[in-house]
This record gives C-alpha cells, structure tokens and sequence, in this order.
C-alpha cells in the first residue's frame, strides 16, 4: 500500500509547533510592552531624529525650542560641524545634545540607540523623520522600540517625495525580526553600503 501522506518526524513536528507560537505570540508581546510603556511614560522623554536631510535637523532644532526638557538625539544625520550649527542658532545647549553616527541605515538608527535610551530608562520619544519616510520608520520602531519596552510619537516633517515602497517597509521589518532574535541588522547586506 501507498503511503500518500507521512507525519514528520516528532522533532520536526515540535519545531514547527513552537516556531509558529513564537511568530503569533511576537506581535502580543511587542504590543504589551509599548502600551506598558505608554501608561508608565504617557508624554515623551527625548528626541529621537532619523538623519537624513538637513531639514530633518532643522525641524528638530525649532521642535526642540518648544519641548525645552527633552534631550536630542540625531541618528547619522548631517555632518557634526554643521548640525552643531543649527541647534546653536535655535538656542539650543550643547548638553542636550547627541550626535550618535553608528548607524548606517533605517534600522540601524533604531538598533544603535536602543541600548543608549534603556540604559537612561527612556520609555517614550518623538520620533521625527520626513513624511515620505515615515511609514518604514514606525514599522521599524514598533518592532525594535516596542521589542525592548519602548514606545513612540511620531513627528513628521513635511516632504515633497513619495512614500517609500512596501517593499522595502517589508525589507526592514524582516531585518527588525532577525535583530529580535540575533541581535544582527543584516546592515552588510544592503546593497547601497
């Protein structure tokens, strides 16, 4: 007689069963740490400004004026002289602030700082990036933030440009994922470095 269909071995079967409860249960533990995190810090903490334009610098820097408590963080932005530059302009001291340049895309300016943001208990930040960037940036901060008991409000500056693809929305969300689990961003892959 023929065997049409065979059960996979137990360890198969078992590897299955708990990668597919890791995978549904992921998305309910990012969940409850962002809404943890909100009740605990409902008003945010910092500043967290994605590089990548030096209008994304000088948002920050009038933003910041009105939110006079908070520390700043830009993550790879423009060069250091000419950002010191522009928070000096708007008044803005020196001691608050970071000029962090590890980071050498999208999820690596979230990967980067999220140990920095831990280790000063900061548990809610402004996010700011441009329009057209923000929908990959959110993807990635509700995945790394989230993941590490982070959450976020969301500040776009205006932009004349697209909205990114969902293509590479899904791209970093799987390099978010791989972070999760490895600690590695998969930044070396990335064909633009």
């Amino acid at each position: 007689m023929i065997k049409i269909f065979q059960y996979p071995p137990p360890r198969y079967l078992f590897l299955c069963l708990a990668s597919s409860a890791l995978i549904l249960t992921l998305p309910v533990i990012i969940a409850l740490r962002l809404a943890i995190a909100h009740y605990q810090a409902p008003h945010p903490q910092a500043i967290l400004t994605l590089g990548g334009g030096i209008d994304r610098e000088k948002f920050t820097a009038k933003f910041a004026q009105t939110h006079p408590s908070l520390e700043i963080w830009v993550s790879t932005g423009i060069d250091p002289k000419t950002a010191k530059i522009i928070f000096q302009t708007a008044a803005i001291p020196n001691r608050r602030l970071h000029l962090d340049r590890r980071a050498v895309d999208t999820v690596t300016n979230f990967t980067s700082l999220v140990a920095d943001f831990k280790s000063r208990n900061i548990k809610h930040l402004y996010l700011i990036t441009s329009g057209f960037h923000m929908p990959r940036a959110k993807a990635i901060a509700i995945i790394v933030l989230g993941s590490q008991g982070i959450t976020f409000t969301p500040v776009s500056v205006p932009s004349k440009e697209v909205t990114e693809s969902w293509l590479r929305i899904l791209r970093d969300i799987g390099r978010s994922l791989i972070w999760i689990f490895t600690g590695h961003t998969g930044a070396s892959l990335n064909p633009k470095l």
